[in-house]
C-alpha cells in the first residue's frame, strides 16, 4: 500500500469502547520535521485524515484498528501528526528570511511578564509593540525608497559619470537622453517609486495568502462547561488561535503606511523645490495640501494600530470591512496624487546631493529607541506586580527582543543601501552615497562584534567550569565503569554545552543593552556632525581617526557581507530541501505565536496545527471512548500543551500527556511567562488526567517542568541516563551513543511511562492521582 494512499473509515463503523477498549498514542514531532515512516517505524503508512500540508498517519496494519477485536494488540495504536510542511515545505518559504525582523518583533508581544489586575498596563505593552512593528514596516519601505529613489533615480541618474556607467539608466539621465521626457527629477522619482510600491504590494499579498493557507482554520467551538476556567493562561481561550480581525486591521494599516511612505518620499522632494524663492505659487500650495493630507493619513494609520488589540475570549471572525478596504485605497489615492504632483514640469529643477528627507532615518531610529525604553519601563512595572524568579531578564525579555528586531531592521536596511551604492558608484567619488546615519550604524558593528566575542569567551570559560563539575558527576553516576577518560570527558562536555542554554537570557540582555547604547551613539554622532565617522574625526588624534576609519570600512564590509550571506542562504534554501528544512527550524520556534504585532511576519503554523489536533482528539474520543495519550517531542510538546488547553474540560480529563525533550518550562516558561509560567503549567497538570515529562542532562533544549511543591515529582521523571550504557554490556555490545535531544523512544523509560499513563486512563481501574505506580500497571 502506498504511503500517500488515503484511508477513511466508513461513518458509523467505529465500535463502542466496550467492544474494543482501543488505546491511541498521538505522536507530534518537534522542530526540523520528520516523515511518518520514521515516526511510526514502518515503511508502509497511510494517511488517515489531512492534506499535503499537515496530516495524520498510521501504519498500514493499524488503519482499521478500531474495528479489530479486543485484545488483539498489547500496546496503543501509534498515530503520527506530521506538520513539518507548515514551515519547511516548498522553496518560496526561503523568502521568509527577509521577514526576520517582523517575526522577532512579533515575539516581543508574547514575552510580556505575568500580570494580574493590570489590564490597562497590559494593553499599553501590546500597543507599544505594535507601534514598534509599524516602525519596522516604515523602515523597510524607506530603505527601498532609499535604494530606488535616492541612490538610483536621484543620485546616479542625475550624475553623468554614474549614468554613463549603467546604460540601463540612460533614458533617465538629462545629459545622455538629451532632456528626455523621463529625465526631470520628479518623473524619475515617480518611475522609481514602482519598486517600493511593488514591495509593499508583495508584503500585502503574502500576508493575505498565508492567512488563507495557514491561519484560516477556525478552532473547535464548544459550549462552556461549569468548571471551565481560562484565567490562568490565554491559550485556553476560544479565540486565541483565530485573530482574523486584528490581522486584517493591521494588514490594512501597514499596507497604507508603506504606500504613504513612498508618497512622502516622492512628494516631499517636489514640495521642497516648490517652496524655493521664485517657485510657482500654485504648485507650492498643492505641495502644502499634499503634505497635510499625508500627515493626516499617517495619523489615521497610527490610530488604527493603537485602536485595539486581540479579542481572545471569542472567535475574532468579524472584519472591519470599511477600514480594511478603504484605508489602503485612500493611501493609494494619495500616492497617485503625489506621483502626478511630482511629475509636473518644473524648469530648472536639478538633482544634487542626497534626496531631501534623509532625516527620516534618524527620526525612525529615535522613535524606535524611545519605544523600546518605554516598553522596558512598562515591562518592569508588570514584573513587579507579580514577580517570577524564572522569568528571563526579570521580565525585560520583550523589550530586549524588540531592540534586536529594530537592530536587525537597521542592519538589513543599511546593508542593502550600502551594497547598492557601492555597485552603482564603483569609484566612490561621483555620488554622495547613502544617508550618513546608515554609515554610522555600520561603524558600530565592529565594537558590537568585539563584545559578542567577549561574551562567547565567557561562555567557553563557563562551559569549561561546568564540564569539570560534570566530570565528577559522571564518575558517580557510572560508578565502577568509568575506565575511559575520553568517554567520561565527552559525556561531561555534552552536559556542559547543554547547560549553556540557561545562560541565554544574560547574553541577550548584554547584547540588547549594548545595541541600544551604540545605536544612540551613532544617532548622536550623525545628527551632531552630519558627516561620516572618518570625516567627523579628521583633525583629531591619529589613533581616534584611524579607529573611526577602520570601524567605518570594516562595518561597511561586514554589513554588506551579512546581506550577501542572507541572500545566498535564501537562494540555497530555495533549491535545497535539506537547507530549507534547517531554516524551517528557525520558523518552528519563531512562528508558533499568532501575528499580533506585525501582519507581515511569517504565518503562525499553530493556528493550523492546534485546531487539527483538537479536532482529531475530540472526535476520536467521542466516537470510540478509548484512551488517548498525546505524545509530544520538543516543539511538539508545546503544540500538545496548547491543544490540551483548547480541549473541552470533559475531553481534557480523558487524555494523558507525555512530553520528552520539552522546552515548555526551560524556554517557553522563562521567555513567555504570561502564557507558560508556573501558574499556567500548574493548571495544565491539574486539568489533564495525568502528565509525565522526560528529559536528559545532555539535552540543550528540553528540561524539567519544575512545578512547585509536591506536584513537581508527579510530572518530572528524574533525568534519564545518557548514554544508556557507559561501556560495552550484554544489552549494548556496541558503544551506546550520546542521544542528547533525539530518540527518546530508545530509552526503556519511554515505554514504561507510556504504559503507566495508559493504565491510569483505564476506566475500570481507578487510580489515585498522586501515585507513581497505578493499580493494574
Amino acid at each position: 500500500m502506498d504511503s500517500t494512499q488515503q484511508h477513511r473509515p466508513a461513518e458509523g463503523s467505529s465500535p463502542r469502547p466496550a467492544e474494543t477498549g482501543t488505546a491511541l498514542e498521538l505522536l507530534v514531532h518537534g522542530v526540523g520535521g520528520t516523515t511518518p515512516e520514521q515516526m511510526l517505524g514502518d515503511p508502509r503508512t497511510v494517511r488517515i485524515t489531512g492534506d499535503d500540508t499537515a496530516a495524520v498517519f498510521r501504519r498500514a496494519d493499524d488503519a482499521d484498528a478500531e474495528r479489530q477485536p479486543a485484545g488483539r494488540r498489547e500496546g496503543p495504536v501509534p498515530e503520527a501528526y506530521v506538520w513539518c510542511n507548515l514551515t519547511s515545505g516548498n522553496g518560496t518559504r526561503a523568502l521568509w528570511l527577509l521577514l526576520l525582523p517582523f517575526m522577532v518583533v512579533n515575539l516581543a508581544h508574547w514575552m510580556r511578564p505575568t500580570a494580574r489586575g493590570r489590564r490597562r498596563t497590559v494593553r499599553l505593552y501590546g500597543l507599544l509593540v505594535r507601534l514598534a512593528g509599524l516602525s519596522l514596516t516604515v523602515l523597510l519601505v524607506a530603505a527601498a525608497c532609499e535604494v530606488a529613489l535616492d541612490l538610483t533615480a536621484w543620485q546616479c541618474a542625475g550624475t553623468h559619470a554614474c549614468a554613463e556607467g549603467h546604460s540601463w539608466l540612460g533614458f533617465l539621465s538629462p545629459e545622455i537622453s538629451d532632456d528626455g521626457w523621463w529625465s526631470p527629477p520628479g518623473r524619475r522619482l515617480a518611475l522609481a517609486a514602482v519598486v517600493p510600491v511593488a514591495l509593499t504590494g508583495l508584503l500585502w499579498l503574502l500576508s493575505l495568502r498565508t492567512w488563507s493557507a495557514y491561519e484560516s482554520q477556525q478552532p473547535m467551538t464548544h459550549d462552556a462547561e461549569p468548571e471551565e476556567e481560562t484565567g490562568r493562561t490565554a491559550l485556553g481561550r476560544p479565540g486565541f488561535w483565530y485573530g482574523r480581525r486584528l490581522v486584517a486591521r493591521l494588514r490594512a494599516a501597514h499596507t497604507a503606511a508603506g504606500l504613504l511612505t513612498v508618497a512622502a518620499a516622492v512628494g516631499s522632494a517636489a514640495a521642497r523645490q516648490d517652496r524655493q524663492p521664485g517657485g510657482p505659487a500654485a504648485l507650492a500650495v498643492l505641495g502644502v495640501l499634499l503634505e497635510a493630507a499625508l500627515a493626516g493619513g499617517a495619523c489615521a494609520v497610527v490610530w488604527v494600530v493603537c485602536r485595539r488589540g486581540r479579542t481572545e475570549r471569542r472567535l475574532d471572525a468579524e472584519l472591519d470591512l470599511r477600514l480594511v478596504r478603504y484605508l489602503p485605497l485612500a493611501a493609494l489615492a494619495l500616492l497617485a496624487l503625489a506621483l502626478v504632483y511630482a511629475g509636473w514640469e518644473r524648469p530648472g529643477w536639478e538633482s544634487a546631493g542626497r534626496l531631501p528627507g534623509d532625516a527620516a532615518f534618524g527620526a525612525l531610529a529615535l522613535v524606535q529607541g524611545l519605544l523600546v525604553i518605554v516598553l522596558a519601563v512598562v515591562a518592569h512595572a508588570l514584573h513587579r506586580t507579580d514577580p517570577d524568579r524564572r522569568a528571563a531578564i526579570r521580565g525585560l525579555a520583550g523589550p530586549a527582543v524588540a531592540m534586536l528586531a529594530c537592530a536587525l531592521g537597521g542592519v538589513m536596511s543599511g546593508g542593502v543601501s550600502q551594497r547598492v551604492a557601492d555597485w552603482l558608484d564603483g569609484t566612490g567619488a561621483s555620488m554622495p552615497g547613502p544617508p550618513v546615519l546608515l554609515t554610522w550604524q555600520a561603524s558600530v558593528i565592529p565594537p558590537l562584534l568585539v563584545l559578542l566575542l567577549v561574551l562567547f569567551g565567557w561562555l567557553a570559560r563557563r562551559a569549561w567550569r561546568i564540564a569539570r563539575a560534570e566530570h565528577a558527576a559522571v564518575e558517580r553516576e557510572y560508578a565502577g565503569e568509568t575506565g575511559d577518560p575520553g568517554r567520561t570527558r565527552r559525556i561531561a562536555t555534552v552536559r556542559a554545552m547543554a547547560a549553556l542554554t540557561d545562560r541565554g537570557p544574560r547574553i541577550l540582555a548584554v547584547t540588547s543593552a549594548a545595541t541600544l547604547l551604540l545605536g544612540a551613539g551613532a544617532l548622536a554622532g550623525a545628527l551632531a556632525t552630519d558627516k561620516t565617522p572618518g570625516e567627523a574625526t579628521r583633525g583629531s588624534y591619529a589613533v581616534v581617526h584611524g579607529a573611526a576609519e577602520t570601524a567605518q570600512a570594516l562595518g561597511s564590509w561586514l554589513i554588506g557581507l551579512g546581506f550577501i550571506l542572507l541572500v545566498a542562504c535564501g537562494r540555497r534554501a530555495y533549491k535545497d530541501a535539506s537547507a530549507r528544512r534547517t531554516i524551517g527550524i528557525l520558523w518552528d520556534v519563531g512562528t508558533f505565536w499568532p501575528r499580533a504585532a506585525h501582519p507581515f511576519a511569517p504565518p503562525c503554523y499553530a493556528e493550523r496545527a492546534v485546531p487539527d489536533l483538537t479536532w482529531r482528539i475530540a472526535t476520536w474520543t467521542r466516537a470510540t471512548g478509548g484512551r488517548l495519550v498525546i505524545s509530544g517531542h520538543s516543539q511538539g510538546s508545546v503544540l500538545a500543551a496548547a491543544t490540551a488547553w483548547q480541549l473541552p474540560p470533559s475531553t481534557r480529563r480523558r487524555v494523558a500527556l507525555l512530553t520528552y525533550g520539552s522546552p515548555l518550562e526551560r524556554l517557553y516558561g522563562r521567555w513567555f511567562p504570561a502564557h507558560f509560567g508556573p501558574d499556567a503549567l500548574g493548571s495544565l497538570h491539574e486539568e489533564v488526567d495525568c502528565w509525565r515529562n522526560l528529559h536528559r542532562l545532555t539535552d540543550p533544549i528540553g528540561g524539567p517542568i519544575r512545578l512547585p511543591g509536591d506536584r513537581g515529582p508527579d510530572v518530572d521523571r528524574p533525568p534519564l541516563r545518557d548514554p544508556l550504557a557507559y561501556g560495552r554490556t550484554e544489552t549494548h555490545p556496541l558503544p551506546a551513543p550520546i542521544l542528547g535531544h533525539s530518540d527518546y523512544q530508545a530509552d526503556p523509560a519511554f515505554a514504561e511511562e507510556r504504559r503507566r499513563l495508559l493504565a491510569r486512563l483505564r476506566p475500570d481501574v481507578p487510580a489515585p492521582r498522586h501515585t507513581d505506580d497505578p493499580p493494574g500497571a
